[in-house]
């Protein structure tokens, strides 16, 4: 396996606050385009993440001040080098040969408190040479929903970039008919490494124009697994293709099984969104469910349902399958071994993922072993009535839940073989279960109108929202109309892939 290193030689160049790195560019330098911010007139911080700055080892008053401000939009220092990624991908299954952080920079990377790498990025930094016609800007409402999203998956555990902060930058940018403000996204990922950046990888590598991209793949194959699988990291390894891939298939089954545990739609799950990490990441137009139903699509660009909460399993199998196409060579010199090893990996994600997607959904219902036939009957139940997904299982803990049924008895006889599995005081499974089922989550319908004011100017609803979704499995008085689904009478919610 290819020797590659985590960071330059170099020591790293300070930045204000912040120690930046660009081992990823030294590493793999195919597959990343020295860029600079678009200068902004006024860059203000709206909302800053303390939390997330503390495990940076970061003093948030100093990202508070306009010299902070301005390195958050992307001014930092001549000496500091800033890069737009490459990478290709699948869009809703056409493949693109070459996308790329068309409106984003990878400022560089940061090692937190914790001792773990981190990419510092940001979004609607300006133009870049992937842009692809776009304006390269982003306004306030998509920007704030990134970091809400972040939020909120961050809080219920579930693997996933985090906003650092958002900065309006005192312009207004024309959308849809309309002049709002301007906004920067700053956000902080293990990496920015996704399936369609191999994709890319195998393309160069298989055509190279220079000498240095015939070992692209396997350098980019040896740099992720140095920084997202050092335990499964041998530099003797003479399959790192097969160990990388077993290893993306572990972390995404894990992954998917806690979107669809919470009722999470990504919405836009190309291979260019699909991390090697395990992270979620590009929250564009996710939702989270309300009345389960597995064929529920939000977004306004899947007319065909491909990205439907139902299908995010197999499409993640598919991506999978996409990834594993380009990690061939790094397999097995025969072509036809290669391909059934990673065949066998590919298939094996289904079990995988159902294994942990039913330990998942049997820990929320309070039982003591996973119980796939009662989990399946259960959601089937729900289903079949629309049931509120989240407000479901709060309501069994808290024994209303037959109530959210127009007809109560239909849950008797599955309620029934659910009490003959428990075990302990019921006070004490109760509480059990009330420690991992959320009782806010972002609403689709609360989140729209806190975006709406927000963008108009007033921040106290998102900021009302934003302090219940870290915390959400306490439930606390006078925010009743967070917990709740949308109302009977409501139109149906459309997202839009504005960020």
């Amino acid at each position: 396996m290819a020797e590659v290193h985590l960071a330059p030689p170099a020591t790293g160049v300070a930045a204000g606050p912040f120690t930046l790195t660009q081992g990823y560019a030294a590493a793999v330098p195919e597959l990343s385009v020295a860029r600079r911010a678009a200068s902004f007139p006024e860059p203000r911080p709206v909302v800053l993440d303390e939390s997330l700055a503390a495990e940076l080892g970061i003093d948030p008053a100093a990202l508070r001040t306009p010299e902070g401000a301005r390195l958050l939009v992307g001014d930092v220092p001549a000496e500091v080098p800033t890069v737009a990624q490459a990478y290709a991908g699948h869009q809703f299954g056409g493949y693109s040969p070459l996308l790329g952080d068309g409106r984003a920079l990878l400022l560089g990377e940061i090692v937190d408190t914790a001792g773990r790498r981190k990419d510092l990025h940001l979004k609607g930094s300006g133009r870049t040479p992937f842009a692809r016609g776009g304006d390269g800007k982003a306004v306030l409402g998509p920007m704030l929903r990134e970091h809400l999203m972040g939020v909120a998956m961050h809080a219920l555990g579930i693997p996933t970039s985090r906003a650092l902060v958002v900065c309006t930058t005192g312009e207004r940018v024309p959308r849809d008919g309309v002049r709002q403000p301007g906004a920067v996204l700053a956000r902080v990922a293990a990496s920015h490494l996704r399936v369609g950046t191999f994709q890319l990888a195998a393309q160069l590598t298989a055509h190279p124009e220079t000498p240095s991209d015939a070992t692209l793949l396997e350098r980019l194959t040896a740099y992720a697994l140095q920084r997202h699988f050092p335990d499964a990291a041998d530099p003797a390894d003479t399959t790192p293709g097969l160990t990388l891939l077993r290893q993306v298939s572990r972390v995404q089954a894990e992954l998917i099984a806690q979107w669809m545990q919470v009722g999470f739609i990504h919405g836009v799950m190309n291979t260019d969104n699909m991390t090697i990490s395990g992270e979620t990441i590009d929250y564009g137009p996710c939702a989270f469910l309300d009345g389960y139903d597995p064929a529920t699509v939000f977004s306004s660009i899947d007319a065909g349902g491909r990205y439907a909460y139902g299908n995010q399993p197999a499409i993640a199998q598919w991506n999978l399958a996409r990834l594993a196409e380009t990690l061939l060579p790094l397999i097995a010199d025969d072509r036809e071994a290669a391909v059934e090893a990673a065949t066998e990996i590919v298939v094996g994600f289904a079990g995988s993922y159902q294994e942990a997607l039913v330990a998942g959904f049997s820990r929320k219902l309070g039982l003591p072993a996973p119980d796939e036939d009662l989990v399946t009957d259960g959601l089937a139940l729900l289903q079949q009535h629309r049931v509120d997904l989240t407000g479901f299982f709060r309501a069994l803990s808290a024994g209303t839940a037959a109530e959210l049924f127009p007809d109560p008895a239909v849950l008797a006889p599955w309620a029934t073989r659910r009490e003959a599995r428990l075990v302990g005081e019921p006070g004490e499974v109760a509480a059990a279960m009330d420690r991992i089922n959320p009782a806010y989550i972002a609403r689709n319908h609360v989140v729209e109108e806190a975006l709406a004011a927000a963008t108009a100017g007033d921040l106290a609803p998102y900021q009302r929202l934003v302090d219940a979704l870290r915390e959400p499995y306490a439930a606390r008085p006078g925010l009743d109309d967070l917990s709740r689904p949308a109302p009977a009478d409501a139109g149906p919610h459309v997202t839009f892939c504005g960020t």
